[in-house]
C-alpha cells in the first residue's frame, strides 16, 4: 500500500478507535498516529492467530485496523491514566 492510503487507512480506523474507547476522540493528528499503529498491531495480532492481516484499502483491512487501534488506544489510555468510557 502507499503512505497515502496507509494515513487513510489509519485516520479511518483511529477514528472510528477513538470513538469506540471513549466517545470523544483524541485529536486528528493524535488519532491517525495510533490508527496507523494500531493497524500494524492489528495486522501482527491477527497474523499471530492464524488470520489475514492487512490486505490492502478494504473493508477487511479496516476492520483488522479498527480492532489494532482500540488495541492502541487502550494501551494508550491506560499508560497516560485518562480514563476510557464514559
Amino acid at each position: 500500500m502507499s503512505i497515502i492510503a496507509w494515513i487513510v487507512l489509519g485516520l479511518i480506523a483511529g477514528y472510528i478507535g477513538s470513538r469506540i474507547v471513549n466517545k470523544q476522540g483524541e485529536g486528528l493528528l493524535l488519532n491517525m498516529a495510533l490508527g496507523i499503529i494500531g493497524a500494524l498491531v492489528g495486522g501482527f495480532l491477527f497474523s499471530a492467530i492464524g488470520q489475514t492481516g492487512i490486505t490492502g484499502f478494504n473493508i477487511y483491512s479496516i476492520f483488522v485496523a479498527i480492532i489494532g487501534a482500540v488495541v492502541v488506544l487502550l494501551v494508550y489510555q491506560g499508560l497516560t491514566g485518562r480514563r476510557g468510557i464514559r
